[in-house]
């Protein structure tokens, strides 16, 4: 029977968290130290995703890894070893989080940002198959690249062009180290991201932007280029001085949180509660939207420099008239 009835809308966000967004309440004024404190105990302790990849990280310095003597001399034994340790850490975590939320839709679609199905499938991407495209881009380049700036920071470190503490050396530092990586990504990551957006350098970005809707494998999915600028900021350590796990961590920050960042669900439930928090809905907006939101949280970088959505209607209407205005100029 005709009708006049408009379709309906489709729903914009399957799950939707609080919103306004906020950043770290350490730039918010007037000053909240408890909600400070607060906020850097929850990202850390004690079932969180950065103090795992800590566990992860000594637990392949300790029985995965070589030693410093060994990485003297560039030798495809060692530096292949590293590269399987990657890429059976990258497929295990990935992939256990693919068949939970995905695969087996463990917790169906709740906490799941967006309401459209993961994974599909175009011509867009590779093999036909955007599941088939993130293994390969997440596995071939991703982990390759990872795994060789690994090996020039343990063969710098080995051969002396990059300097060495140990805990029994300098305690405080070798702590403080795991902390400031963050820091440094936060600062690192926004720029090299702005970067990736300019016109020239959009054509490797636009192999991750593949994704307007993510899974586990979708983190890691970039172009080689885009892989050298995002695991380059392990290159710091050349100018502080650093143990190999170290090293490890970093690397492994930025894989590993990519995977865990990009499951597309807020957080892993347990008998109805949000256990473990994985996903960032700020980063699923720049997934769905491109031009805004290219940091994090942390600091607010999208806030000073004009490219934050805070999630609501009127950070959409913001973002739409940026835009406008960019293409009138």
């Amino acid at each position: 029977m005709p009708t006049d009835a408009s379709p309906p809308k489709r729903q914009e966000w399957n799950h939707l968290p609080d919103t306004p967004i906020v950043v770290s309440p350490l730039w918010q004024w007037p000053p909240k130290p408890l909600a400070v404190a607060k906020w850097y105990f929850d990202s850390w302790f004690f079932i969180t995703v950065n103090l795992t990849i800590v566990a992860i990280s000594f637990a392949a310095f300790y029985w995965a890894s070589p030693t410093l003597d060994q990485t003297a001399t560039f030798s495809p034994v060692w530096m292949a070893a590293i590269w399987l340790r990657n890429a059976v850490t990258v497929t295990v975590l990935a992939g256990v989080l693919h068949l939970w939320f995905h695969k087996y839709a463990g917790q169906g679609t709740e906490l799941k940002f967006d309401p459209r199905p993961f994974p599909r499938n175009g011509r867009m991407f590779t093999f036909n198959s955007q599941l088939r495209d993130n293994m390969f881009w997440t596995i071939a380049s991703g982990v390759t690249i990872w795994s060789a700036l690994e090996c020039v920071m343990w063969w710098a470190m080995a051969n002396g062009y990059a300097s060495v503490i140990t805990f029994e050396t300098n305690p405080i530092w070798f702590i403080a180290i795991f902390f400031l990586i963050p820091v440094w990504e936060s600062f690192y990551f926004y720029w090299m991201h702005r970067f990736l957006h300019t016109n020239f350098m959009y054509r490797f970005h636009a192999l991750h932007h593949r994704n307007s809707d993510i899974g586990p494998w979708s983190g890691m999915s970039m172009h080689p280029v885009e892989h050298a600028f995002y695991f380059g900021s392990v290159l710091i350590h050349f100018a502080i001085a650093s143990h190999p796990v170290h090293i490890i961590f970093h690397l492994m920050f930025y894989g590993l949180l990519a995977i865990t960042s990009h499951t597309g669900f807020e957080g892993v439930l347990f008998r109805n509660k949000k256990r473990l928090h994985l996903g960032n809905f700020h980063h699923q907006i720049h997934h769905r939207y491109f031009e805004c939101n290219y940091g994090n949280l942390d600091v607010p970088w999208d806030i000073l420099f004009g490219s934050w959505h805070d999630g609501t209607a009127d950070g959409k209407a913001r973002l739409a008239e940026r835009l406008k205005a960019r293409k009138r100029t």
